[in-house]
């Protein structure tokens, strides 16, 4: 089993395809996304309201009925969370004035969004200009602007992109390299000689196994660390982080190659190893939260989204990466790539062919 594995990590080494698709494509990926800087590419400004807001005034209807303003609902997001770690750019609260200006616009901020606050900040002009043309033709303004600031840790677009180039080299590198080499094993009859040897057929598929995960989980590590180094890549708990991480790699790893087998052993000729594997994994690339947030698709099919493994792998690797969570909080997603893998082994022990 170990020679097996040995050659088989030998060879894939050895592949300029393997290298390209498991390192090198996510890597300019990582550079690209990583150079465009932290901004999401979305034209509207995330931010809540506060608790207990008066929701009467004149303000609050112009401001909730604004294109460019979305408000987080309190009830699905944690607000402090979101506002501590820059992901709304203020909460808003609207209180009346006894002064000459009937009302201030009290924004509670965080050093992490201040660059989603210059983009707040002129909407917020906008609408208080277009009050003061309609009730006081320009003479005096309706409310002033006054901001308070707490510490907070911000998200980053690197922090959303990397886990996401993890889980697509991963499934594509898993899938695609699986199918292909256990299915040419089998054409070109080299699992039939293997057999003849005294090693058992179980230690056979063990070798080559053993020889992808350890080549997947050096890329992930390289990925990892030139986020890290490059454009420092959130590690929330340092060392543990990176250890956690590993961990839903190797298991998000262990069910993606299922599905290679799978496909190796009902794929008829190896024409239609691409087309099955694609059909598995096209969809998931922009449906799994990998290149663009899960909440930019409609919100009737998101809750089932949450199903998908690899949404299951990006969600866990966010969270133990940026929010600092343990593997024991990510038990949802972890259960998810567990259920995933019984199903996908089960049917693969029915179809797996030999010969």
């Amino acid at each position: 089993m170990l020679a097996i594995t040995r050659a088989s990590l030998v060879a894939t080494f050895r592949s300029p395809q393997s290298i390209f698709f498991s390192l090198f494509f996510p890597i300019v990926l990582i550079w690209i996304f990583g150079s465009l800087g932290g901004g999401s590419g979305i034209p509207t400004v995330d931010v809540a309201w506060e608790k207990g807001i008066d929701s009467s005034s004149v303000l609050y209807q112009q401001m909730a009925h604004h294109p460019m303003l979305k408000f987080t609902d309190p009830v699905k997001k944690n607000v402090e969370e979101e506002l501590s770690k820059g992901r709304i750019a203020a909460v808003i609260d609207i209180e009346k004035s006894t002064g000459p200006t009937p009302f201030v616009i009290h924004l509670r901020t965080s050093s992490a969004s201040q660059r989603e606050l210059a983009q707040l900040k002129p909407v917020l002009s906008n609408i208080i200009n277009s009050l003061d043309t309609v009730f006081y033709k320009g003479q005096r303004t309706t409310a002033n602007i006054a901001m308070t600031q707490v510490a907070g840790r911000e998200y980053k677009m690197i922090d959303f992109f990397l886990p996401g180039m993890i889980g697509f080299s991963l499934i594509g590198s898993a899938v695609f390299g699986v199918a292909f080499l256990f299915y040419s094993l089998r054409e070109t009859l080299v699992l039939k000689r293997m057999y003849a040897t005294p090693i058992k057929k179980g230690y056979i598929i063990f070798g080559e196994s053993i020889s992808k995960v350890i080549f997947q989980l050096l890329t992930v590590v390289v990925l990892i660390a030139f986020g890290y180094l490059m454009y420092n890549f959130t590690l929330a708990n340092g060392i543990i982080t990176f250890i956690n991480m590993l961990v839903l790699s190797m298991l998000g790893l262990v069910v993606f190659m299922g599905f290679g087998f799978l496909i190796s052993s009902i794929s008829k000729n190896q024409n239609v190893i691409p087309i099955y594997a694609n059909l598995f994994m096209f969809p998931q690339y922009f449906l799994s939260g990998t290149f663009f947030p899960k909440t930019a698709l409609p919100a009737a099919i998101q809750p089932a989204l949450q199903f998908l493994p690899l949404t299951a792998l990006n969600d866990s690797l966010r969270n133990v990466a940026f929010e600092g969570l343990s593997l024991w909080s990510c038990w949802p997603q972890m259960l998810i790539l567990l259920v995933w893998g019984v199903v996908v082994y089960a049917v693969t022990a029915k179809f797996f062919r030999w010969e």
